[in-house]
């Protein structure tokens, strides 16, 4: 009987023992193919991100082509940026993307990155960002003297507000002294403090903040066509009707000249305007308009100016190519224009308005002055001078 009991009770143990081996060895596989799970999942997340990489690598690719092909003017909308399959550097995923739209409805890309068994999309559309969204901007600061004002026109109710800037954070980079009045925002350099970047005596309508990034001011390039004209060397008086290039400007005391017809400008050197001296815009002539690249530096004496007589900013733009340092103007009437000169310290001595727009290395008034931004500078085309395409409203499909 007592070997009946333990003989069962062996085999209970028995028993008990395989099925706690099997239960064990059913959660050890479990175990296993959870841990296997996880790894697979880990790999092909890992696949993800780097296609995601991919398709970034290939959106930046386009902008690049996109903007390398704003240099070839006139602006032609065939042969758009596209690749296929595209391999990164030292890396085993690719990248497609192709550019589709056209001058009048806008661009976008798409971009598909692949990496392993995955593969992302990313959309984004490509507006065009032109040289003058800003009223005033320069590189390092702005110092406006006291009395000067700021603000715009030609605005709508879509008009965004009026914005000075400064890639500078450095102390006093904008100075405003008393009763100068900006209407509209102040903008300081990535990760600046306004409180420091701006000394602020007069008056600010609208937000003061640091951008978050850089604003790029990319270099000019001269017009091919334009650049290879022969030197008609100095202009010194008379009537200009047509495109030239010149070694030099050089108007002597009250000396004019006068710009009828479309007409551009290379100047590989420097202008000089004697006393009442005057660049003059006829507002007679249809069409009438004057677009300057400067390679030198632009002088000014006394009551001298460039006299914009149609009054539209847009018929007279001042280029500063890199080479150009210095801009002068002693204007004794209201400046229309707009000058673009990343490299040049542009100074406006006289109270005379100013309509338009100034973009420099830095910008100083000499005397109380009021600045009209012209808002309709905004709007630009493809084959206007120091545009970027840029990327806007981008998502992942």
């Amino acid at each position: 009987m007592n070997k009946l009991l333990k003989s069962k009770k062996y085999g209970s143990a028995i028993v008990l023992a395989v099925l706690a081996i099997v239960i064990l060895a059913a959660m050890g596989l479990g175990l296993l193919s959870l841990g296997h799970n996880s790894r697979i999942s880990a790999v092909q997340g890992a696949f993800g991100i780097q296609a995601r990489a991919a398709a970034d690598a290939g959106l930046a690719k386009a902008l690049y082509e996109m903007n390398e092909k704003l240099k070839v003017k006139p602006w032609s909308d065939l042969s758009l940026p596209s690749e296929t399959d595209s391999a990164i550097q030292d890396s085993s995923e690719t990248y497609s993307f192709a550019v589709t739209g056209n001058s009048s409805a806008g661009y976008s890309v798409e971009s598909t990155g692949k990496s392993g068994g995955a593969q992302k999309k990313v959309v984004s559309s490509l507006p065009l960002q032109g040289p003058f969204d800003y009223s005033l901007f320069s590189n390092s600061y702005i110092w406006l003297a006291s009395s000067t004002t700021v603000d715009q026109y030609n605005t709508d109710a879509t008009t965004p507000n009026l914005t000075v800037g400064t890639n500078s954070k450095a102390s006093s980079s904008v100075s405003l002294f008393s009763n100068v009045q900006i209407d509209g925002d102040v903008v300081v350099g990535p990760s600046g403090d306004p409180s420091v970047a701006i000394w602020n005596h007069g008056t600010i309508t609208g937000d003061t903040y640091a951008a978050a990034e850089l604003q790029v001011l990319p270099s000019v390039t001269v017009p091919t066509a334009l650049a290879a004209l022969p030197s008609s060397g100095t202009l010194t008086d008379g009537n200009v009707t047509a495109s030239a290039k010149y070694t030099k400007i050089a108007l002597g005391q009250s000396a004019t000249v006068t710009i009828k017809g479309s007409v551009s400008l290379y100047v590989t050197g420097d202008i000089s305007l004697g006393q009442l001296a005057q660049i003059i815009i006829d507002n007679n002539t249809p069409n009438s308009s004057l677009t300057i690249y400067l390679g030198g530096n632009l002088t000014s004496q006394n009551g001298s100016g460039i006299n914009n007589l149609t009054q539209d900013p847009h018929k007279f733009k001042l280029f500063g190519l890199d080479t150009c340092t210095s801009i002068d103007f002693k204007n004794s009437s209201a400046f229309y224009g707009a000058v673009y000169a990343p490299k040049a310290a542009v100074i406006y001595y006289n109270s005379a308005d100013l309509y338009g727009s100034v973009i420099a290395k830095s910008f100083e008034t000499k005397a109380a002055a009021n600045i009209h931004y012209d808002a309709s500078l905004r709007n630009v085309t493809v084959n206007d001078e120091a545009v970027t395409f840029t990327i806007k409203k981008w998502h992942e499909e």
